[in-house]
């Protein structure tokens, strides 16, 4: 697989983790105001989502989505991690923590596909932008 491809693959994954993780989330948030912004970025998440995959069908490459098994061990570490704290400063917390690691790795591969095509790089720069403004966002959640 070539860069572009994996690259591209690296944003639908992960914003397709941003999106179950938020659908998931939102069944177990009561505050109406952080409700309200799970739900933004919800539709931010979707939005590169479909982004990522029209670019990747329109280059050529197969989606490689996030894997059953994947998405089973985020499912249980979601409800371990909310069985006895679901309160909003601790989900905040945890999307802090994810959104982080999403930050990361959008810097590690941006320097690794460096050379990659403008628009993809571009998205993979909004996903990083998007991240980095969740954690500041979450922040008040604490």
């Amino acid at each position: 697989m070539n860069g572009n491809a994996e690259l591209l693959n690296f944003i639908y994954q992960n914003s397709q983790m941003g999106v179950d993780t938020i659908n998931k989330l939102m069944e177990l948030v009561e505050d109406k105001n952080f409700k309200e912004h799970l739900d933004e970025e919800l539709k931010t998440y979707k939005e590169i989502h479909t982004k990522a995959k029209e670019l990747l069908n329109f280059n050529g490459y197969d989606e490689k989505g996030i894997s059953a098994v994947e998405k089973i061990r985020t499912y249980i570490m979601i409800n371990i991690q909310t069985l006895r704290n679901k309160t909003t400063s601790h989900i905040a917390e945890m999307l802090i923590l994810g959104s982080n690691m999403g930050i990361i790795d959008a810097i590690k591969n941006i320097r690794k596909y460096n050379q990659g095509e403008k628009d993809i790089l571009n998205l993979m720069k909004q996903l990083q932008k998007f991240e980095e403004n969740n954690v500041e966002k979450l922040k008040m959640f604490l």
